[in-house]
């Protein structure tokens, strides 16, 4: 039995490996060591640090910034859990890691951006980038300073060619498609104006809404961690200057005065929004939502209505911008979340489609103006095309 189940294990890890070398490859960390005498540094005081596969060929001078997600901390509790690990420390990181779907560098896999200057930058603040806390707890050593890491960032790559930058993106996965949003027209002002900028955001328009207990629990969460991490005045003051700070966290409260074009790309039905948003833990405390959460064919028909009405919820926070010019949108019924890091969700012959177009042709055809892309798609179940998750049921929560 030991022996069937080892091989058994042996040939997925073959399967991966064979998929990882004709569908992704691994690129090397680089550590911006100059940042840390400006403080720019993790929460654990370590210097920050990204992944650059150089661009070749006609995209050299195109550079796709891309921010890696991974939640928020709250208060020093949740800070400290996270600093000794890969989202507060460098120093935890893995050397490297593996590009693929709208990072790879095959035409075939990513025909818009394989040959750009691609980067991924490692997250590690715990409030996606925006913190600045001069002061350092000596009880806790946590470094709340965010903003200052992504500022240290950008000079970096401007110095090793992205001043020059013809056509520049920043894009980011959940906690990272929050920061392109929010550092959007912040990314715009860094770079030469003669440089074509827009920004994706991946899983990143993250709701406020009640969970199902009737608590506003995204909303204390979000209040929380913008206070912690003193991210106030790095929040977009448009949104600043007329509401709570917290609230400026949520996309739907800043994206519409966003300047720079950018394009949306989210699930209705986003699985960590339904798990963390709509039924976190604390609203269920009997574990009637578990087994929906981790497949969503395993959730009663009481529970889909609450899903139905989250994703009811979500189109209205997104109406400000259906219609604008500069913005896009392909807003699909998967309960998915990050779908443009992955080779099976942005571009292969099975990839989540709207309208018969995938991810990758819908934000290339945008950016290079080819055609505007705006569509939302029917409610869950009609779209066959979804690469619905089905999680690990001993992953963590919120």
């Amino acid at each position: 039995m030991a022996n069937a189940r080892s091989g058994h294990w042996l040939s997925i890890l073959v399967f991966a490996l064979i998929l990882l070398e004709t569908e992704g490859f691994y690129v090397g960390i680089t550590y911006v060591e100059s940042a840390v005498a400006k403080g720019a540094v993790c929460l654990d005081g370590s210097p920050p640090a990204y992944h650059m596969d150089k661009g070749f060929g006609a995209g050299i001078n195109n550079w796709l910034v891309h921010i890696e997600g991974g939640g928020w901390c709250n208060n020093a509790t949740t800070c400290l859990a996270r600093r000794d690990n890969r989202l507060g420390s460098s120093k935890k990181m893995v050397k490297q890691i593996a590009f693929s779907g709208m990072l790879s560098n095959k035409q075939k896999f990513n025909p818009d951006f394989y040959n750009w200057n691609k980067i991924k930058v490692r997250y590690c603040d715990g409030a996606s980038f925006t913190g600045d806390v001069e002061e350092v707890d000596p009880k806790t050593n946590l470094h709340y300073r965010g903003a200052r890491v992504f500022l240290a960032v950008i000079e970096d790559l401007m110095a090793k060619g992205m001043k020059n930058a013809e056509n520049a993106v920043l894009s980011g996965c959940s906690a990272g498609g929050l920061t392109s949003i929010l550092h959007c027209d912040n990314f715009r002002s860094l770079l030469p104006v003669t440089t074509k900028v827009k920004c994706f955001a991946d899983a990143g328009y993250f709701i406020n809404t009640r969970d199902v207990s009737g608590a506003a629990h995204i909303e204390g969460f979000y209040n929380e961690v913008v206070a912690t991490h003193g991210s106030a005045k790095n929040l977009p003051a448009s949104c600043t200057s007329s509401l709570k700070p917290g609230l400026c966290f949520f996309p739907q409260h800043v994206a519409q005065q966003i300047k720079t074009p950018l394009f949306i790309i989210n699930a209705a039905y986003d699985s960590w929004q339904i798990k963390n948003i709509l039924a976190p833990g604390v609203a269920d405390p009997h574990g009637t939502w578990h087994f929906c959460k981790l497949d969503i064919k395993d959730c009663s028909s009481s529970q889909l209505e609450a899903m139905q009405d989250f994703r009811v919820q979500f189109l209205s926070a997104i109406k400000g911008i259906i219609g604008s010019p500069s913005k896009g949108l392909f807003i699909n019924s998967c309960y998915a979340h990050c779908q443009t890091e992955m080779q099976e969700t942005w571009l292969r012959n099975d990839s989540p489609q709207l309208g018969g177009t995938t991810i990758a042709k819908a934000v290339g055809d945008w950016y290079f103006d080819r055609n505007p892309f705006q569509k939302i798609d029917c409610a869950y179940p009609c779209d066959t095309t979804c690469h619905n998750r089905v999680f690990d049921p001993n992953e963590q929560e919120l």
